[in-house]
This record gives C-alpha cells, sequence and structure tokens, in this order.
C-alpha cells in the first residue's frame, strides 16, 4: 500500500516550481537524528515506502521513526504510443516535492551508529544527496 492523498480538491495538478529552498521542516522536531536533503527533487510514494521499510527492517521492533513528507502532488500520463493531443493524461502516481534543507525522516530510541546505518541505507534508495543531523544541529 503506497502513500497517497485520501481525497483532494483537483484530481489532476500542473507541474509547479522547484526554486529555492525548503519553506518549512528543515530542522529535526520529533526524534533524535534525520536525514536531511541536499538536493531537489520529486520522491515518489514508492521511494518512501521502501526507505520506511529499510530502516523499520534494520531497527528490528526497538527505535521509532517519523516520515516527514507525503506525497500530494499527481503525476499524469498518458499511455504509450498515444498520438498528442486529447488532453492530459490519466493520474499515474504521487510524489512529494522536496527542495534543499529538507528533513525527509526522522529516527528516535536508538543510538547515533545505529540511527546512522539505518539512515545510510534508506539514502541508497532515494535520487538524492542527503546528510544525516541531530537534532541539536541548527543550520
Amino acid at each position: 500500500m503506497s502513500l497517497s492523498p485520501k481525497r483532494t480538491k483537483y484530481r489532476k495538478q500542473q507541474k509547479g516550481n522547484m526554486r529555492g529552498l525548503s519553506k518549512g521542516g528543515s530542522y529535526v522536531e520529533f526524534g533524535d537524528y534525520g536525514m536531511q536533503a541536499l538536493d531537489r527533487t520529486w520522491i515518489t510514494a514508492q521511494q518512501i515506502e521502501a526507505c520506511r521499510v529499510t530502516i523499520s527492517r534494520f531497527f528490528s521492533r526497538k527505535g521509532q521513526v517519523w516520515i516527514r513528507i507525503f506525497p500530494d502532488k499527481p503525476i499524469s500520463k498518458k499511455p504509450a504510443e498515444t498520438r498528442m493531443g486529447t488532453g492530459k493524461g490519466a493520474v499515474d502516481h504521487y510524489v512529494a516535492t522536496v527542495r534543499p534543507g529538507r528533513i525527509l525522516f526522522e529516527v528516535g530510541g536508538v543510538t547515533r551508529e545505529e540511527a546512522q546505518e539505518a539512515l545510510r541505507l534508506a539514502a541508497a534508495k532515494l535520487p538524492i544527496r542527503t546528510k544525516f543531523v541531530d537534532r541539536l544541529e541548527r543550520v
């Protein structure tokens, strides 16, 4: 089961822009350690779920994981070998828009080494560079 909004005001959305830095969510608020984005991109619901599973499996029933991003942007796609025109395609999947500075995941209740390793494994599932941050760091 991948993440997606329960309801939206509009079914389809325009591309928008990803200029600038993260507007909010750039500090560790809930856990002790976090994973911070250094690049800008769209992160799909499947990528978020893959990271969540990786972190949870590594901790094996200890610690806690917070997901700080949510895929609320619908991405539409036209079927293969379709002629141009005839409107916008159907919604294919959902993504979260991520700008530099955004905290993607937070973990708590584990040692620094365990958190670092778990977030390193999860970062390998993402298409961007990330940074390990402490709760204390206010960059």
